[in-house]
């Protein structure tokens, strides 16, 4: 997959920084990954990537997978069980409905930026950052198929 086809080298740097100043916000593990195509579901997509880049390894569960098949359109949150026992069932819906605002106006980058911020805030409230907080999964886009 061409990244430069969709994200430009200043979007994916500021893609990465959104992980990282959200991160600052919560002990939540947040990760993006970005395919062009999908034929099936990308929740169940998005269940694969995320076991695949082992963001259930977390010491509280409490990663966050962004999921992207472009091309598609066709996208996903996924959080973690620790993160799913604490949030309400309607959580991720404010920010799915946020980030396809700009998904679609062909603003790829604005709404995962948008959907990064959005849930850093909210996931404080649940898990905090705390002083001795490892960053245990990497803050760069995953890519393909």
């Amino acid at each position: 997959m061409k990244l430069e086809k969709y994200f430009s080298k200043e979007e994916k740097r500021d893609i990465e920084s959104a992980i990282k100043e959200a991160e600052l916000n919560t002990s939540g593990e947040i990760r993006v990954h970005i395919e062009e195509k999908l034929a099936g579901d990308p929740l169940d997509r998005a269940t694969y990537i995320f076991e695949k880049l082992s963001m259930h390894k977390t010491n509280l569960r409490n990663g966050i997978l962004f999921y992207m098949a472009i091309e598609s359109h066709k996208f996903a949150i996924l959080g973690d069980a620790g993160i799913n026992a604490k949030v309400p069932d309607n959580f991720w819906d404010n920010i799915r409905e946020k980030m396809q605002e700009s998904f679609a106006v062909g603003r790829y980058c604005q709404g995962l930026i948008t959907g990064i911020i959005l849930t850093g805030e909210q996931l404080k409230k649940h898990f905090p950052f705390q002083s001795d907080d490892i960053n245990e999964l990497s803050d760069e886009i995953s890519f393909g198929n």
